[in-house]
Parts: C-alpha cells; structure tokens; sequence
C-alpha cells in the first residue's frame, strides 16, 4: 500500500470520516447488513482490516458482544478516533500497521474489512487476501465489503456517475462530497471478478459475491 500518498489523506479527513459514511454510501444499512451476516454466529476473534474510525467494528460489537476484535490500520488519526470511541472495552484492541506488509494477527475466526483494501495495488491486494486466509482458523471467513471496479472503464465510469446522483439524492452535501473525492483519488479499485479469482487463487474455495449494487460489492469466502 502506498502508505505516503493514502496515509495523507485518511489522516486529514480522519474527523469527518464517520459522520459522511451513511450519506455517501448508497443503500449503507443493506451494505453493511450483508458484511454482518456472513460472519460465523459463534465468532470468537475477528480482524478488522483498515478499521478506520471503527465504523464497522462498532456494528460488529453490537452483533458479538462476547468477541475479541482487532483493529488495524495505519492512520494514527483514525485509531485515535477508535480509541476514543472503545475506551474501556477490553476485548478491543489496536493495530497500526500497513496489512498489506506487516504480519497480522492469527487464529482468527474472521477478518473482516469495509471500503479499504480498493486503496492497495493489485499486487498488495493479492497479498492482504492471502495473509488473510492464513490469519484464519479452519472455516473462518474472509470477507470484504468493497468498492469495486466495473468489467470495462465505461462500467466504471458509469458507477461514478451513478453513485454521485445517489448521493446527492440521499442529502449529502457538497463538502461531504468534496472530502469524499478526495479521498477517492488514491483509489484503485478492481473488478468483482478479478477479486474473486484472486480469493481462489488464495485458497477460498467458495470464494462469492454477495451482494453488489453498483460500485458497491460484499465478497466472502471460507478457509476450509
């Protein structure tokens, strides 16, 4: 991951970051509905990779009060944030690092990550699908609730169009969507399909894509 160009920017919209999500996701409950489900009920640890703010970490405590969770990400603003946010919990804890180059943490059953991984080259993606299969117990999950590309530019193109609409239709202001462009300039997002491979390639067997709308995508697979 290209931590001096991506670190800069979640640095600087680290304060804003959480209140813009639901606004600048379309269908943000449904998305994020899917990424919950697909974790085993009985999940004992989990891995958040590019927690960010602990956006996702916070649903996921909701759903598996009992679970141990580990958040990583290599923005010292964001996991401050975090910090903050899960002061006392005891079965939470921090991780900043780049995962696309640092070891994890092991014996997961179940990593999870939102909107994050788009921000790694194809080779670094390939990498982080494959430390996170190797982080997880027999049948745990991977799962990533992504930005994705679409098959040809033009699809992809036409997601970016699309998604502006929307947003704007879901009352996002214009300075919500100035500092999401932004952040959005490092991205390098990637087709469905070509992830699906990729999680194959890792060993997922039943690597699948859940639910995409648009330039939104939930992938999972299992470590058998």
């Amino acid at each position: 991951m290209n931590i001096s160009a991506t670190q800069i920017v979640f640095d600087t919209t680290a304060a804003t970051y959480d209140q813009d999500r639901a606004k600048l996701i379309p269908s943000h409950d449904t998305f994020y509905g899917w990424a919950i489900r697909l974790i085993p009920p009985a999940a004992r640890t989990i891995i958040d990779l590019g927690a960010g703010t602990g956006h996702l970490t916070a649903m996921l405590r909701q759903h598996f009060p009992a679970a141990k969770i580990h958040l990583v990400d290599f923005s010292q603003p964001m996991l401050d944030r975090a910090r903050e946010r899960f002061r006392g919990d005891a079965n939470v804890e921090f991780h900043q690092l780049d995962y696309a180059a640092q070891p994890l943490p092991t014996e997961a059953c179940a990593v999870v990550s939102a909107l994050s991984i788009h921000h790694c080259t194809d080779a670094d993606k390939q990498r982080v699908i494959q430390a996170a299969y190797n982080a997880l117990k027999p049948n745990g999950v991977f799962l990533n609730a992504e930005q994705v590309a679409g098959p040809t530019p033009a699809q992809t193109d036409a997601y970016n169009e699309l998604w502006l609409r929307q947003i704007r239709s879901n009352g996002a202001t214009e300075e919500q969507i100035e500092a999401s462009l932004y952040r959005r300039r490092d991205d390098k997002c990637s087709p469905v399909e070509t992830q699906l491979e990729w999680m194959r390639s890792a060993g997922f067997a039943d690597a699948d894509c859940w639910y995409k709308e648009s330039g939104f995508a939930v992938l999972a697979g299992t470590r058998l």
